[in-house]
């Protein structure tokens, strides 16, 4: 009776009148009474100054009642008084242990967990099958790998191992430590599973990102034990991967009359919004009968996710206008999502209602905040509230972490990585990702290797997140041994760990060891995803480009806008516009990048008539323009008429004229000869920028103004703009413009002053500069130091050599060449042929062109037409007749015609003869071929053909603009 009337009273009405520390000293009060008063603690301070009355009473000792105030105190999370309550009893019991485990394990207090765990174990308190769930559970929590499997030893050393409960817990532990090769093993090891295990695999694999896993699993579940509510929840989030499986799923649930588990509405919810059928999730969202804080929860999160922030701001006044107070969860979903306007003012709003609801000091909600502002570059704000924390959990420093890496600062991302573990805090995956992150931008293989180091020490490695994050750094900085080595010791590979290591492979150019490594991938079943064919692409041959476009068609994947953008991509590297434009054609939906991707085919293919037609297709159907759009229009136009109008339509549409855009727009004026315009455009530039004198350069070259670009060359330098190895090449082919020697000779001391004679296209360079000024002595003195030569510096030394007859030379620095296992490349053969042709070296040419059929190479037009003159000019006009009769059309035509001029100085008109007819037939409105055809047949003597010949020039039918050179 008494304890039912004091349990009617406020704590502060005992204060006020001094009643309990009466009651304390009476001797008839029990723990049932003591029990009564502590729901009166309804805070903070009221459990405190409980507490303290109890100490000073003597009563805290009493272990039943003490049992009950350590629940007490964490339901009200008073983490510290329940440990200081727990630390005054001498030897605890096992009940009380597992009590304390229990509630501070379902109120998030790991580390406190942890603690009570190793003071029970040291104080010889046995554990018991309900104590190791909850200490899982907390070392799951901590994301504590070592602890964890320490525990597990203790389990099985005490012959816990096959309780189902415990074994259960092992397996969720090793699935939240991203171990799932262990957590397999661990359910493998079940004898007769329940529902509940059959669960915790489940989420262990969607909860590690392997989706495909989860089905597989869910598939075999459903033929041993009759899956529940909580099951369906698990698998729906990874239904969206499989559009006719979310559905069947559903109707599943339906029919076990799961359909109205409250648990499983917002998992639909969010299958749906996967999907991105948000209309079907807003249907469910407003057929359920019972809407608590997880249902609208749930379709905030639909919107969201789905770039419908308007949506989901609507949806949260409704849930604020019917009275439902929003939690965490929601402003968890909202805080993020509103980075997407590109505005902090959002996250601000968001930021005064958790204040008004009074969820500004939660660590998660805070840390949702950190990431926001940072990622809209309020760096500040970001750092004032993470200094505001009064406990920074490890999230928090995560987002620090990140928040530096993202605006750059690499050397500030690693010094918060090192004081998060002077904090006393352990990195998990996210923040061995945003170390290693770092370390890609900072290129220090150091620091990555110690985070490699780190986690196989902590027992990490098994972790995909990290392991994925380590393998993108390795292939970032080139050392794709380290790559594949780690890749080999993985034990379970996901999509990710493929497409990393075949994009490392495309990006450091090893496209055979890409494709053997898509292929493996193959054979292990893995499935591939869009961007995986992404990464491949540009790797691929022509054969396997249409191979892999088949793959995309038949898994219907080219509905995605990013691959089908990389498909038409490699159709243009491979030269094949048709197929492009095809594909481009047939899309549905055509980003800017899109018709970049053709627009660029395009240009590099020197179609400047369809690029121009495309880019007013593009104006017509109201596309957006961006600035590639215009670096690929403006080097099209063929007109300057054309090239103006561009230059307007930036100008009425306010695009900013950035360096890149300003410098083509100076490189088409300078096509035209405007030079005018490319000054005025000059003096509005970033002069600090040194692709704006570059470009100034390049237009002095195009104006054929050499003066001016020696003129713009001093102003950059007394301007202590400092120059790269363009301006240099730039520098240099003006002084080839020029052909003075002493000019050539004082940029020389110029760029050996600066370092430039180190770059080897600068000396390749200076090699051509020296040759065409006449100095060859200094082109070979220049070859001869050149520490590292490339191809193209043999290439250049052998084309000087022939420049100035010297063919010996050229033979020689061509066998020197293969001697030392370089490989002749189309350009070395042709430098070779065209110095024996203009040497009339005939033996020699033969030799060389021999052996460049034999190396595998194709020769193409222009070397056929070496051959052809040198076998012209030195009368071997039979063998290259045989090879000019070969080819047809205008390559073939200009051959026949080099060919026809030898026949009349050597004077053998029958070939002479044969050729003009041949050329007469190819193209009977050409005036060249009948002029050189009638001196042969004048040489010959034969002047009656000679004289049909004349009368056949002059016929009237002959269309009007052809000239009778004849008369």
């Amino acid at each position: 009776m008494m304890a039912c009337l004091l349990s009617r009273l406020p704590l502060q009405y005992f204060r006020r009148h001094s009643f309990l520390p009466c009651f304390f000293h009476s001797s008839y009060h029990s723990t049932a009474q003591l029990t009564s008063l502590l729901p009166l603690c309804r805070n903070l301070q009221d459990v405190k100054a409980f507490t303290s009355i109890l100490i000073v009473h003597g009563l805290i000792k009493h272990q039943p009642f003490t049992q009950e105030l350590i629940r007490h105190c964490c339901l009200q999370g008073c983490a510290e008084l329940c440990l200081s309550a727990f630390k005054t009893i001498h030897r605890p019991s096992l009940s009380l242990q597992n009590s304390l485990l229990r509630n501070l394990s379902s109120n998030g207090l790991f580390k406190d967990a942890a603690v009570v765990y190793h003071t029970c174990r040291n104080s010889g308190i046995l554990s018991d099958s309900y104590t190791y769930p909850f200490m899982i559970k907390a070392c799951a929590g901590l994301r504590d790998s070592r602890l964890g499997r320490t525990v597990h030893g203790v389990v099985i050393r005490f012959g816990f191992g096959v309780n189902l409960v415990v074994q259960t817990a092992l397996l969720d532990f090793y699935s939240k430590v991203g171990e799932i090769w262990d957590a397999r093993q661990v359910f493998d090891e079940i004898p007769q599973p329940d529902v509940v295990a059959w669960n915790a695999l489940i989420s262990g694999y969607s909860f590690n990102g392997l989706d495909y896993k989860v089905l597989q699993v869910f598939k075999v579940m459903c033929n041993d034990v009759k899956p529940n509510a909580i099951t369906v929840a698990s698998v729906l989030p990874v239904c969206s991967q499989v559009n006719s499986f979310g559905i069947s799923l559903h109707g599943l649930a339906y029919k076990l009359g799961y359909n109205e588990e409250e648990s499983l509405i917002p998992a639909m919810i969010s299958m749906y919004a996967n999907r991105g059928d948000i209309l079907a999730a807003g249907d469910l969202f407003a057929t359920s009968a019972r809407k608590d804080v997880a249902v609208w929860n749930s379709v905030i999160s639909a919107y969201t996710r789905n770039d419908k922030l308007e949506n989901a701001v609507a949806v949260f006044r409704t849930m604020l206008i019917d009275g439902v107070k929003p939690n965490m969860v929601t402003f968890v979903s909202l805080v993020p999502s509103s980075e997407n306007l590109g505005s902090v003012c959002p996250v601000v709003m968001f930021h005064g209602y958790l204040v008004k609801f009074g969820y500004a000091e939660e660590p998660l909600v805070v840390t949702a905040l950190i990431s926001s502002y940072a990622k809209l570059g309020d760096l500040g704000s970001a750092e004032f509230l993470f200094r505001s924390l009064e406990l920074r959990t490890l999230l928090a420093w995560n987002s620090m972490v990140s928040a530096y890496t993202g605006h750059g600062l690499w050397e500030q991302s690693l010094d918060a990585f090192r004081l998060m573990q002077v904090d006393g805090y352990t990195p998990d995956a996210i923040s061995i990702i945003s170390l290693v992150s770092s370390c890609s931008k900072l290129n220090a293989s150091l620091p990555a290797k110690s985070a490699h180091g780190f986690i196989i020490r902590k027992g990490m490695d098994s972790n995909l997140v990290a392991s994925n994050a380590l393998l993108a750094f390795y292939c970032s900085v080139n050392d794709l041994v380290s790559a594949f080595r780690m890749l080999d010791r993985m034990a379970m590979k996901n999509i990710v760990s493929w497409n990393t290591i075949i994009s490392g492979c495309v990006a450091n150019g090893e496209s055979e060891k890409a494709t053997l490594m898509f292929h493996q991938m193959r054979e292990e079943g893995i499935a591939f995803d869009e961007i995986t064919l992404i990464s491949i692409l540009p790797s691929c041959l022509k054969m396997l480009g249409s191979a892999i476009h088949s793959y995309a068609i038949r898994t219907s994947l080219t509905t995605d806008v990013s691959l089908a953008n990389s498909l038409i991509s490699m159709y243009v590297n491979q030269e094949d516009l048709v197929a492009a434009r095809s594909l481009f054609d047939e899309m549905y939906y055509k980003s800017v990048v899109s018709w970049n991707a053709v627009l660029t085919g395009y240009r590099l293919h020197n179609f400047s008539k369809d690029v121009v037609e495309l880019f007013h297709q593009m104006i017509l159907e109201d596309q957006k323009l961006n600035y590639v759009t215009l670096l690929n229009l403006l080097p099209a136009c063929y007109t300057l008429l054309q090239g103006k109008s561009i230059h307007a339509y930036i100008v009425r549409r306010m695009i900013p004229l950035e360096t890149p855009l300003l410098t083509s727009l100076m490189i088409m004026y300078a096509a035209f000869n405007n030079s005018i315009a490319c000054l005025l455009l000059f003096d509005v530039g970033d002069k600090s920028n040194i692709s704006l004198w570059n470009t100034s350069l390049s237009a002095c070259l195009l104006l054929k103004t050499t003066a001016m670009a020696f003129s713009f060359f001093s102003e950059m330098v007394c301007n202590k703009i400092e120059p790269d190895d363009v301006t240099i090449l730039n520098i240099i082919s003006a002084c080839v413009d020029l052909n003075n020697l002493h000019t050539s000779n004082s940029v020389f001391s110029y760029l050996v002053r600066k370092g430039f004679d180190k770059y080897v296209t600068v000396c390749n360079a200076l090699i051509d500069l020296y040759a065409k000024c006449g100095s060859i002595s200094c082109s070979a003195k220049l070859f001869d130091a050149m520490p590292v030569k490339d191809a193209v510096s043999w290439s250049t030394m052998i084309n000087c050599y022939g420049m100035h007859g010297h063919i010996i030379a050229v033979i020689n620095l061509y066998s020197q060449m293969r001697a030392l296992g370089i490989k002749p490349d189309e350009v070395t053969y042709m430098s070779v042929l065209s110095a024996c042709s203009h040497t009339g070296a005939v033996e020699q040419g033969m030799m060389v062109f021999n052996s460049m059929i034999v190396e595998g190479i194709r020769p193409r037009v222009e070397h056929y037409a070496c051959m052809v003159d040198l076998l012209g000019r030195s009368g071997h006009l039979n063998e290259a007749y045989e090879i000019a009769k070969n080819f047809q059309g205008k390559s073939g035509a200009n051959l026949l015609e080099s060919l026809l001029g030898a026949c009349l100085s050597h004077g053998n008109y029958t070939v002479g003869e044969e050729i003009g007819k041949l050329l007469v037939e190819m193209n009977p409105w050409e005036s060249g071929a009948y002029v050189i055809l009638h001196n042969i047949y004048a040489a010959a003597g034969k002047w009656g053909e000679a004289g049909n010949l004349r009368q056949a020039m002059i016929l009237p039918d002959k269309p009007p603009g052809i000239s009778r050179c004849a008369e």
